[in-house]
């Protein structure tokens, strides 16, 4: 989508056309639930992210410099309610098992069934999600996503270098644990 065109799409917006605010949002709305699903994993909260975060960019619309593209705006925007979401829902969950209302072994798959069954998009999907939270982020945003790394780095604000390390070391951890797959398979 050309530059101009969505500039005008800001411009607009900013003088009140909901119309033009809708056409960004239909622009932006499916990477930005994808974004959010990467880091809290259910599709309830990452629609409840996405939404948020279009509804703080619409607040605070008239505040976009331009410095950046819309995109990587509302992105950060999500990346950050995503990250604050999963921490919610990581520290909800160790309440929950504290207090002896979940099974680690039931949640951790520890019941001995093999993973045949599953879909071996549940086991990378598990497996991401237990990487550290910048990892996951550089990951979902890179290889799943399709960013470019200086998109990226423009995204977590960070050089494009630590992109790199986080992205090699996210993805190092990704092989370990996912390796019992290919032992599943020999």
């Amino acid at each position: 989508m050309p530059a101009a065109d969505e500039q005008q799409l800001i411009d607009r917006a900013r003088k009140g056309s909901q119309e033009a605010f809708r056409v960004l949002v239909e622009r932006h709305m499916k990477h930005a639930y994808n974004v959010a699903f990467g880091f809290v994993g259910n599709h309830e909260d990452a629609a409840d992210v996405a939404q948020d975060a279009f509804f703080r960019a619409h607040r605070a619309l008239t505040s976009f410099r331009g410095d950046a593209e819309f995109g990587t705006w509302i992105h950060r925007i999500v990346m950050n309610l995503a990250i604050n979401r999963a921490k919610q829902n990581r520290t909800r969950g160790e309440r929950e098992v504290r207090a002896g209302d979940a099974g680690i072994a039931g949640a951790a798959g520890g019941d001995g069934e093999t993973p045949h069954g599953e879909d071996m998009s549940a086991h990378v999907e598990r497996a991401l999600h237990e990487l550290p939270t910048l990892q996951r982020a550089v990951v979902i945003l890179r290889h799943i996503d399709g960013l470019s790394t200086k998109q990226v780095s423009r995204i977590l604000q960070c050089s494009e270098g630590t992109v790199k390390t986080h992205l090699f070391r996210g993805l190092k951890k990704l092989r370990t644990k996912l390796d019992y797959l290919q032992e599943d398979v020999a």
